[in-house]
């Protein structure tokens, strides 16, 4: 068996926590909630834990129950300066073009933000696409469903065969059942090699010391 592809995750996993470009997202949910939804503070806080928790993202859980237009609210939450918080990285560019697996962006995010990330990084030709939470629709990470697309969009009928990269152990557990080889990216200091069964780096250039031909080689 051979790994053919690698499905890497954008957010907290191509660019490290300390950026606060995620924070500043999760910022802008709540205010979403609060200004144009109407929750007070502590509702919004409490309701966005819970969508995530019920239904993988905010999003879909503000879909289901309230009926969010989606191309207002991504809008809205991704209107962050990425742009003034990501730099080109050049040695994560050199790691990922020595890999010579395709390589794919597999996020809850929209491509406009997932492209605004990469090029900010100058890594979007690193990628020979962005599967994003439109063409996942209407699912989205850890939903098995929406593993499934990603590997028709890919043209992969062997999940084994396959790699995902993400911060999430949440995210990772549901790939791992359905077959997927994971590799958890932790970004909260932790020390520790394995994580729910999860091979553990610290950063994306740390990819070539734990992946062959074959996939992630366990120690």
């Amino acid at each position: 068996m051979s790994l053919t592809t690698i499905f890497i995750d954008l957010d907290d996993t191509i660019y490290p926590h300390t950026s606060g470009v995620w924070s500043r997202i999760r910022s802008r949910i709540d205010q979403y909630m609060r200004e144009v939804m109407g929750f007070a503070p502590v509702e919004a806080d409490n309701l966005r834990r819970e969508m995530v928790e019920r239904y993988g993202t905010t999003l879909r859980g503000l879909q289901t129950i309230y009926h969010v237009d989606e191309a207002a609210y991504l809008a809205y939450v991704h209107d962050v300066p990425v742009e003034d918080l990501l730099q080109p990285n050049p040695s994560l560019r050199q790691t990922l073009q020595a890999i010579p697996q395709r390589k794919l962006i597999f996020t809850n995010a929209d491509i406009n933000h997932a492209r605004r990330v990469l090029i900010a990084m100058n890594m979007l030709d690193c990628f020979e696409g962005i599967i994003d939470i439109h063409r996942l629709a209407p699912y989205c990470k850890p939903m098995p469903e929406a593993y499934h697309t990603a590997l028709e969009i890919a043209g992969e009928s062997d999940p084994n065969r396959c790699l995902l990269v993400d911060d999430l152990p949440v995210n990772l557990d549901a790939a791992r059942s359905l077959g997927f080889q994971t590799l958890l990216v932790r970004n909260d200091g932790r020390s520790t090699s394995i994580e729910n069964d999860h091979v553990v780096i610290w950063d994306l250039t740390e990819l070539p010391q734990v992946i062959d031909a074959r996939g992630v080689v366990r120690s």
